[in-house]
């Protein structure tokens, strides 16, 4: 150990590779890796990757024409199995042009049929149905919608928001799409501050909340005395904006490492390891509270 450390030697994993036939070397791949999901995935997959001894390598796909190269770079190397991070449709493009030869698990949102890759998932959906039905709890008539992009039809938030408002026979708003950043839900507040039957808002994550709540402060609305305001995700920022935003909390450093749990499962055992879900948690604010009495 004295000549390690005065060599500074370090292993090389290629040629450890070649010598144990073992590959160490894991994959991922992402759209994105500085929003909050993707960075805190990421770190969650990091650390279950290092403990179980394994090497990670990363790969951004920045946009769907990128797809067949990043595959292509991705798999001139020797690995183990690849990771992808299911977030978006660059996300789902990727993971189908991944070739069935490597073991390739998936990290995503709402649960879905079974398809050909395993997946661990944060069950959105369920989240967009419990804060709908606390917010309609709190006696408001409806719910409004300002929505992330989905990866299908409609994201798992949007379906959970839906099959509330239906369950409860409470009208169901049209829904206002937005992006994921603040700006495209200051843009999104401002047409509901305009509506006076907006009372209570479900936002696709907490970056739209706080642009809407910046765009009903600028129209004179009160949250939540006004209109009651509902993020997504709680981000380290939620409980400390005035007011502390409402939100739906999403453990994505364990989705991190439950995605790689099941890599490291299928690399070990050759059986296809079973999806793994977990349920959010409905986090309540001072930015939701009961409607006003006119």
């Amino acid at each position: 150990m004295t000549a390690v450390e005065e060599l500074g030697y370090r292993p090389n994993a290629a040629a450890q590779t070649l010598v144990s036939g073992r590959r160490s070397t894991v994959a991922v791949l992402a759209r994105n890796t500085l929003r909050y999901g993707y960075a805190a995935t990421l770190q969650g997959i990091e650390e279950a990757a290092r403990s179980a001894g394994y090497v990670v390598t990363i790969t951004v796909v920045e946009s769907g024409d990128q797809v067949a190269r990043s595959v292509d770079m991705v798999l001139s190397q020797p690995l183990a199995g690849a990771v992808v991070i299911e977030f978006d449709t660059v996300g789902v493009a990727t993971l189908e042009a991944l070739p069935d030869t490597v073991p390739v698990v998936a990290a995503a949102g709402a649960p879905r049929r079974t398809g050909r890759r395993p997946h661990a998932f944060l069950d959105d959906e369920s989240g967009g149905r419990s804060a709908t039905e606390y917010l309609l709890s709190l006696g408001h008539r409806t719910v409004h919608h300002v929505a992330i992009p989905a990866t299908r039809m409609r994201s798992g938030r949007s379906r959970g928001w839906r099959k509330a408002l239906r369950e409860a026979s409470a009208p169901v708003p049209r829904v206002v799409q937005a992006g994921y950043d603040p700006a495209s839900g200051y843009e999104a507040g401002r047409l509901l501050a305009a509506d006076p039957e907006v009372t209570a808002v479900l936002c696709g994550n907490d970056e739209l909340a706080i642009g809407v709540m910046r765009a009903l402060a600028e129209a004179g609305c009160r949250v939540p005395q006004d209109v009651s305001v509902m993020g997504f995700d709680d981000q380290p920022f939620a409980e400390m904006w005035l007011p502390p935003l409402s939100t739906v909390a999403q453990d994505f450093t364990d989705l991190g490492r439950r995605t790689f749990g099941l890599l490291v499962d299928w690399i070990e055992t050759g059986a296809r390891p079973a999806d793994s879900s977990a349920i959010p948690s409905l986090v309540r604010r001072a930015s939701t509270g009961s409607p006003r009495r006119g």
